[in-house]
């Protein structure tokens, strides 16, 4: 069981990392070509990061969840996440922005990343950090 409680918390300190990326990169007003397509990948690699989390830790606690849906589903019934409409529409369209070629639709998913996603995964992320707080 302590290999569980390390891994949740050694993947926790990688998606604290992400996250502070994450951050840097909505925190700025305009993007070129190269920066929007940053701030997207570094999106898609936090929220992998973060559902992964959520599962290390369900794993610790004996949870068995197999997949991300199944993740979000426990998580969200044990209070750890609280908007699953949203969480379930950031898994679904995780892999959208990997095929955006036009600059209007790229700006799109850079706003959708700002206003709705950020704001999800920080508050996940706060919620762990009082977790680990508390062990």
């Amino acid at each position: 069981m302590q290999n569980q409680d390390v891994r949740w918390k050694l993947r926790f300190e990688s998606l604290e990392q992400a996250f502070s990326r994450l951050e840097s990169a909505c925190a700025q007003k305009e993007y070129n070509e190269l920066e929007l397509a940053g701030l997207v990948q570094t999106y898609k690699f936090t929220f992998e990061l973060c559902w992964k989390t959520l599962k290390d830790l369900l794993t610790f606690e004996s949870y068995e969840v197999n997949s991300p849906r199944e993740t979000i589903k426990r998580a969200f019934e044990l209070s750890l996440i609280d908007d699953v409409d949203c969480w379930f529409n950031a898994l679904e369209n995780r892999n959208l922005p990997s095929h955006i070629y036009d600059e209007q639709t790229a700006h799109r998913a850079a706003n959708w990343i700002k206003t709705e996603f950020e704001p999800m995964l920080r508050e996940c992320i706060t919620m762990l950090h009082k977790r680990t707080e508390k062990e």
